[in-house]
């Protein structure tokens, strides 16, 4: 079975070296923000990664991400 990664525009979840590139802060920091996140969507009952955000979320979250 072939696998296909793919291309980092279209995948679902932003991982925390992103968060860390684009907020220009530590990965600590960058993991606890992502931990954050994640205790808001399992309140609305989604399911979640540990290290991961889906990146629409994320680009909600962050101010002037969305084009609204």
């Amino acid at each position: 079975m072939k696998t296909s990664v793919k291309p980092k525009k279209d995948q679902l979840y932003v991982r925390v070296e992103t968060v860390m590139q684009d907020l220009q802060i530590s990965k600590p920091f960058a993991y606890r923000m992502i931990a954050g996140w994640n205790e808001e969507l399992k309140e609305l009952g989604y399911t979640t990664i540990c290290g991961r955000i889906p990146k629409a979320y994320y680009e909600k979250k962050i101010y002037g991400m969305t084009k609204e």
